[in-house]
Parts: C-alpha cells; sequence; structure tokens
C-alpha cells in the first residue's frame, strides 16, 4: 500500500487502546510514525494493543483526556479518538462520555494547537440522530433528541464538532472533522451493545440473536481497516471536512442476523426485542466528498468483513 501520510513523524492517538484507535495506531506505526497511545482504559483495554508494545516507536500513556495532556516528544498529528463508543458504554458512563466530548475535546486541541499539530476529532454518524435526510451528506444537520438517552454520545460528539470548527476558526488550528458510520472488525467486545458483535456471539454460543423491533432498520457497514485508511487519507488531505467515512451499502438488522447465522454455521434462531429509544430508522453515508475529494471508497465486501471478524471472534475462544 502507498504511503498516505508521509509528513507524519509522531502521533498522538487518544483512545488508541479501544477498537478502532487500535487499528489506527497499528496502521501508523506501518507506516514510519512514531505513535503515543493515551487512554484511561474506561472502555479500551491494553490487550488491544499487546502486539504494539515491543515495537520500538510505540508508547503506551494511561491518562485521562479530561484533564490537561502532556507528552514527552511533540506531535504533528493528534487524532482524537477517545470516547465511549458503544450503547453499553456511554448508557453507563453517561458523565463521563459527556465530559470527553467538552473537556476531552478541549484538551486534545489545545496539545495539537500549541504543537502546531493537525488535529483530527473522530466524530459520529450520530451526530445525524434518526436521520429526516437519506442517505446522509455533511450537509445534512441531523435529528437528534437532545435529551433522549442516547443524547449522552449524540451531543458529545456534535459539542466536538462545533468546538472543533471554533478553534479553527478562532484560532487558526489545523483541524479536521471525520463522520465515522458503523465500523466493525477484531477487537470488538460480545458485549458492548453493537449489532455485529452482538449477533456473533450469540451465534457462536448458539443463544437466540436478538433483533430489536422487527429488524427492518438498517445501518451501513465499514470494515475497520477501510474507515482507518479513510481517516488517514483525509487526515493527509488538509480538508477541514466534517467528512463521512462510511459504507453505502445498506443491510437491515434482520436479514444482518440471518446472515451472521448462515456465515457461522449456528442453528440460533431469531427472537424480536423491544427497539431502544431514539433508534435511527435508517442509516446510509453520502461519500461523495471523500471519493472526489480523497480518491477513497470502502474496499473490503461485508462478506469478506464478517468472515474475518467472525474467524477473530473464534480465535478468542467464542464459539
Amino acid at each position: 500500500m502507498a504511503r498516505s501520510h508521509p509528513r507524519w513523524e509522531h502521533a498522538v492517538v487518544t483512545g488508541g487502546s479501544g477498537f478502532v484507535g487500535s487499528h489506527l495506531c497499528a496502521a501508523l506505526l506501518s507506516e514510519g510514525t512514531e505513535v503515543t497511545c493515551v487512554d484511561d482504559f474506561s472502555t479500551g483495554t491494553p490487550a488491544n494493543v499487546a502486539d504494539l508494545r515491543e515495537h520500538p516507536g510505540f508508547r503506551l500513556v494511561e491518562a485521562d483526556v479530561r484533564e490537561p495532556l502532556a507528552v514527552d516528544r511533540d506531535p504533528d498529528l493528534v487524532l482524537h479518538f477517545a470516547s465511549p463508543a458503544s450503547p453499553a458504554d456511554y448508557l453507563r458512563l453517561p458523565v463521563h462520555t459527556l465530559e470527553t466530548g467538552s473537556l476531552g475535546t478541549r484538551n486534545a486541541l489545545a496539545l495539537a494547537h500549541a504543537c502546531g499539530a493537525r488535529f483530527v476529532l473522530a466524530s459520529t454518524s450520530e451526530v445525524y440522530g434518526d436521520p429526516e435526510e437519506h442517505p446522509q451528506s455533511e450537509r445534512y444537520w441531523g435529528h437528534v433528541n437532545p435529551i433522549g438517552p442516547r443524547s449522552v454520545y449524540d451531543e458529545a460528539k456534535r459539542f466536538g464538532e462545533a468546538l472543533t470548527t471554533a478553534a479553527a476558526r478562532s484560532r487558526g488550528t489545523d483541524t479536521l472533522i471525520v463522520r465515522l458510520f458503523n465500523t466493525y472488525g477484531p477487537r470488538m467486545r460480545g458485549y458492548d451493545g453493537r449489532a455485529v458483535p452482538t449477533f456473533i456471539r450469540q451465534a457462536l454460543a448458539g443463544e437466540p440473536l436478538t433483533v430489536s423491533g422487527d429488524g427492518r432498520q438498517t445501518r451501513s457497514l465499514c470494515y475497520v481497516d477501510d474507515t482507518v485508511s479513510g481517516v488517514l487519507a483525509a487526515a493527509a488531505h488538509g480538508m477541514r471536512g466534517p467528512v463521512n467515512i462510511g459504507n453505502p451499502s445498506e443491510i437491515s438488522m434482520l436479514d444482518l442476523a440471518r446472515w451472521i447465522v448462515d456465515l457461522t454455521g449456528s442453528d440460533s434462531p431469531i427472537r424480536f426485542i423491544a427497539r431502544p429509544v431514539d433508534d435511527p430508522a435508517v442509516r446510509c453515508p453520502d461519500i461523495t466528498l471523500a471519493r472526489d475529494k480523497l480518491q477513497w471508497q470502502p474496499r473490503v465486501t461485508a462478506a469478506q468483513g464478517l468472515r474475518r471478524t467472525i474467524a477473530w471472534f473464534r480465535s478468542q475462544g467464542a464459539g
């Protein structure tokens, strides 16, 4: 693969021991960038970066981004990926989630500004809420319940976007906002509340797959390698964003559950459960901007990605 960001010498990745963050750390290291991974392990785990610990360019720092950040060497790239991101986590840690999106973003921005580094905010398709526009383009402002149970995550990210934009406009900080859509792959946790790991865990255990509502709600699944390549392409481009990074291929939750049963060779039945409050009916990115400006689009098909993810879960002892 061609080197996508030749000028990065040292990157700070907050939330670097989380699911997406750990893959991002590995990708940066593979291209010769030294990486400082900052994490408080509230939702991430050192196990996700265990294979990186021996790399001479990798440093793991246990710290809470809600406090001012200090690193041994000035970075030229700061990627703010710290945040509880799964329903199980942000519903368990509501204030922590809001503070990570506000105080954490402020502190990561301050580090980037002080060092003259490029700053990348990992935002989310959740800023679109239960969308009234489909598919969702970056021009869409969203349809979010500001006091619903999901708001602790939605509004944390929306505030983070506003703060990032204000820093760029008022202080000249070099910023980028990426909106990630339904990323999946190895290192997800089986009990994090998201559909792909939940269904895989249940199928491998021979348990009923719990589909919310009637299962007709859709999501667009992007394999983690594609997400990481999109983030790094956007960082290298110099664009400010926001830019959608996701896979525009939609699938209903019922079809996803049936597919995972088939791919795992399970005989698990489907069981319907109550649909969560404010659960989006549809979710699909318009990636025209990423295609046109970055020449980026997902390469891993859903079948390939699901097989890889199932194989990883099996390698961890599931099923």
